[in-house]
């Protein structure tokens, strides 16, 4: 109990404490802040500020980093947060020093009677040494284990809230986002187009084409010499299954059959079988997908199973998949060396264009994706996909 106090008391009065000295320093700048606040390069950096404390709000909250404003009214407001911090600061101050001080009062009075004070009385006997002592160090354990948490919280959600980004800034952001995804995906649907014309042009039609020449041929020869026709007529069923074959191939890339066969968890189970490596499965839930959630989920597992056979030196795989909320949550962890990077056009490190593919496709549906693959392993990509309510 008292280690769990002593933590959390620590973390919360470590961040007022820090947050207070960063107050300080940009106090000191006030004069230059508020003379150059119309300078744009004074005003980015006091934005950026405002952003990183922003974070630093809520890192310690433990919630998800959210974009922060770009407004500089609400921005200026921490050239004012060491004064509103001191009545915070004083608490924090008293959490982590109150019982140290007690014990040491209680020891050392008698050297220098009336001079030392506890709970702000001066101390002149033993009575009031081993009463107000223990008193102190109760009130400094409650400050450190409740009192400056939640003044912590409520600073940090504060910061959170006053320098959250406007409607219209969310909407920016958001016009943005989906900018950049939508140029995303069309440059990703034009590529894939490509590609199915090719293989379409490369494959099946050289097929088709040929197909129709031996069929031509045979038929021509039926009357002369039966035997070479009946060869030929052999050929061209050959031709034509591998035909089929193919043109099974192209469409397998555009929505796998399986999918509609089997559903997703099926589909997602064979991809997992098939794979050369060892796979740990975990499927959660999933309830009702759409058509092309799945399909991105579905491709975002192959493209990442192609990737770690083929580059990822990896001995096992662990893939999760299940619905959190209206959302289709994705995890693929390879314990294989890492450096895996989304490159824009080139495989970085080997591993670059299948993860920008998958980047494109998943945000084409609105969803999200993260990499994290430092050198020497392990490559975990997430994947988050919206599944409407």
């Amino acid at each position: 109990m008292l280690t769990k106090i002593l933590s959390r008391g620590g973390r919360a009065s470590g961040y007022l404490a820090l947050r207070f000295l960063t107050g300080l320093g940009i106090l000191a700048a006030l004069p230059l802040g508020l003379l150059f606040s119309w300078v744009p390069g004074v005003r980015a950096g006091l934005v950026r500020l405002a952003k990183l404390e922003r974070a630093q709000a809520s890192r310690y909250l433990d919630l998800p980093a959210e974009p922060g404003g770009n407004s500089l009214k609400r921005s200026l407001w921490l050239l004012w947060m060491p004064l509103l911090m001191v009545p915070e600061l004083f608490v924090a101050v008293i959490a982590v020093i109150g019982a140290p001080a007690a014990l040491a009062g209680m020891a050392l009075w008698w050297l220098d009677p009336g001079n030392f004070s506890l709970m702000g009385l001066d101390v002149d006997s033993w009575f009031e040494a081993l009463t107000l002592g223990p008193l102190q160090i109760l009130v400094s354990l409650g400050l450190l284990g409740w009192g400056a948490p939640a003044v912590a919280r409520r600073h940090a959600q504060t910061v959170r809230d006053v320098l959250a980004p406007s409607e219209a800034e969310l909407l920016t952001q958001r016009v943005e986002e989906l900018t950049r995804s939508r140029a995303g995906a069309v440059d990703s649907h034009g590529a894939e187009l490509r590609r199915i014309e090719r293989d379409l042009h490369d494959g099946t039609q050289a097929q088709l084409v040929s197909l129709a020449m031996r069929i031509g041929i045979a038929k021509q020869m039926m009357a002369d010499d039966p035997e070479k026709a009946a060869s030929l007529l052999d050929d061209a069923r050959d031709g034509a299954e591998q035909a089929m074959n193919e043109l099974r191939g192209v469409l397998r890339t555009m929505y796998p059959p399986i999918l509609a066969d089997r559903g997703l968890a099926g589909a997602v189970s064979a991809l997992c079988a098939r794979c050369p490596l060892p796979v740990e499965l975990r499927l959660g839930e999933l309830g009702q997908v759409p058509a092309a959630v799945e399909a991105a989920a579905y491709f975002v597992v192959a493209e990442s199973l192609t990737n770690i056979t083929k580059h990822a030196a990896a001995g096992h795989v662990d893939v999760l998949m299940e619905r959190r909320g209206a959302e289709l949550y994705l995890a693929i962890t390879d314990d294989g060396i890492g450096g895996a990077r989304i490159g824009e056009g080139s495989d970085q490190l080997g591993r670059g264009s299948g993860l920008h593919g998958m980047l494109h496709r998943v945000e084409a549906i609105d969803g999200r994706l993260e990499l994290q693959s430092p050198i020497g392993g392990p490559t975990t990509v997430e994947v988050v996909l919206p599944c409407g309510s």
